[in-house]
């Protein structure tokens, strides 16, 4: 395992490129957007995104944001190479140890307390909870405009019957082929991508008048209600000021 700390500028963006090793990736502050061909997958601070070894990927950011890299070959590790590329939430205990061993020297001695320091830290890892910051993306060429067109501009309030439209189907074709091939009702993937994308607006310490007007809400209220049935928690109490 080998790891590398970096300073994203607001903006950032890194092209898509894929290597064997697993990598883990820690937010510690900022929002992290690792994009695959399956979807996009936010990473709110404190939260770690998987990507799987050769998995294509791309690190957007917004703003600014600090990211901890751990890069693991499966040898070490046999099951990094079967986890699916996914978010997850970071226990107090696997904070410390990531912070630890991103502290290790290049060569640290495998057989010595540093490597036994690794070997803690990847059973950690092994059992790390998912959390729900991931919006699957179709691949089927209108579904993914539509999509693309929908994560440039969340406020968007075409109705489903609308945008079918503009792709030359019918409403039920649009809703059938969406969930077959992103597992959610249109209602369902649109809902996430609103309240995932108003996440970099909440934590730059924009209102939440304004993220719920950006994110395509009628009042701040009904913003609110929905952030807090979909992540357990307010927007206030998501990011505690």
């Amino acid at each position: 395992m080998h790891s590398r700390s970096e300073s994203l500028a607001a903006g950032s963006w890194t092209k898509p490129h894929a290597h064997s090793w697993a990598q883990f990736t820690y937010a510690s502050s900022g929002i992290l957007e690792v994009r695959t061909s399956q979807g996009s997958h936010i990473v709110p601070p404190q939260r770690a995104v998987w990507v799987p070894p050769d998995t294509e990927h791309a690190v957007v950011s917004s703003g600014p944001a600090l990211m901890r890299s751990l890069y693991i070959d499966s040898d070490a590790a046999p099951w990094v190479a079967e986890a699916p590329c996914r978010v997850l939430e970071v226990t107090p205990l696997a904070r410390e140890l990531i912070l630890a061993v991103s502290a290790l020297p290049a060569d640290y001695p495998m057989d010595g307390p540093e490597g036994r320091l690794v070997a803690v830290l990847l059973d950690q890892l092994e059992t790390l909870p998912e959390a729900d910051f991931t919006l699957p993306f179709p691949v089927e060429s209108r579904l993914a405009g539509i999509c693309t067109a929908l994560r440039n501009q969340p406020d968007d309030s075409r109705t489903l019957e609308e945008l079918a439209g503009t792709a030359g189907m019918s409403a039920r074709t649009l809703a059938r082929l969406f969930e077959k091939e992103t597992g959610l009702s249109f209602r369902e993937w649109r809902l996430r991508l609103r309240l995932l994308l108003s996440l970099s607006g909440l934590q730059r310490g924009e209102s939440v008048t304004s993220v719920s007007i950006d994110s395509g809400y009628e009042s701040p209220s009904a913003f609110i209600a929905a952030f807090k049935r979909h992540f357990g928690r307010t927007p206030g109490e998501f990011f505690p000021s």
